[in-house]
């Protein structure tokens, strides 16, 4: 009798222990990995980054060195083995490109795009935004040394005309020289025909053409959410595209 007791008492004991490891596992938030575009950096998340910290999210803003396709895929793979369990992967602008690439990843488990390019297989980026409308950025670009920058005038009136001033002047301090390089590259993988997505249209872009967004989005069959907002819409509207990352999280819970 008392070895039964006891055997039953254990095989209670390993049974609540596998339902508490099931529920802490269904529970367990997943990484988000932020994949920034051109002309910035890891820190054009930050207003979206601090409340996803306070709300016990794990989160890796990759530092991309915008030199190359393969080598900003390098940066976001290196983030993905770092990251723990389960990753939403998030990219803004040409940040889009490289999520695409490496969303194939089986950590992956949504794609969301922030006024991003989504290309398919064998596109680049001259290719894709010749889909639509060309945008005024480009008379904006500087070249010194082989690499490209926005000029201050750029960031005002194509890249963040809806931020303040100071917010303005940050994006330009900050901003990472781009490589011509990365708009050879060439897309190898279509993550978002795998991978369910998310995609947030600027409709007051001028660095993208909205109709380009709208018209990727639909391509990608992506859940899509129209802001009036320009190219830098996570700094322009924080709360809008915090809530589009957190019904990805919520939609690819196990």
């Amino acid at each position: 009798m008392k070895l039964a007791i006891a055997l039953a008492a254990a095989v209670c004991g390993l049974f609540s222990s596998v339902i508490a490891q099931t529920e802490k596992a269904m529970n367990a938030k997943p990484t988000i990995v932020f994949v920034h575009g051109l002309w910035a950096d890891g820190t054009s998340w930050n207003k979206v980054i601090t409340p996803l910290v306070e709300d016990g999210f794990e989160v890796i803003s990759v530092q991309n060195p915008t030199t190359s396709l393969d080598e900003d895929v390098a940066a976001t793979n290196a983030a993905l083995e770092r990251a723990k369990g389960d990753v939403i992967l998030v990219g803004h602008s040409w940040g889009g490109f490289v999520i695409t690439e490496s969303g194939v990843h089986p950590k992956v488990k949504g794609l969301v795009y922030i006024a991003a390019f989504a290309p398919d297989k064998g596109e680049t980026v001259p290719t894709l935004s010749a889909n639509a409308a060309a945008t005024q950025l480009s008379d904006f670009l500087k070249e010194t040394n082989g690499l490209l920058t926005v000029s201050k005038e750029g960031v005002a009136k194509a890249f963040a005309g809806d931020l303040s001033k100071s917010e303005q002047e940050m994006i330009y301090a900050v901003q990472q020289p781009a490589s011509p390089k990365v708009f050879a590259g060439v897309s190898q993988q279509a993550a978002w025909k795998t991978k369910p997505s998310w995609y947030v249209v600027a409709s007051e872009d001028k660095t993208i053409n909205p109709k380009l967004e709208e018209w990727m989005a639909k391509r990608a069959k992506s859940k899509t959410t129209v802001l009036d907002a320009g190219h830098v819409a996570m700094l322009s509207k924080p709360k809008e595209v915090l809530a589009v990352i957190l019904d990805a999280v919520k939609s690819t819970a196990k």
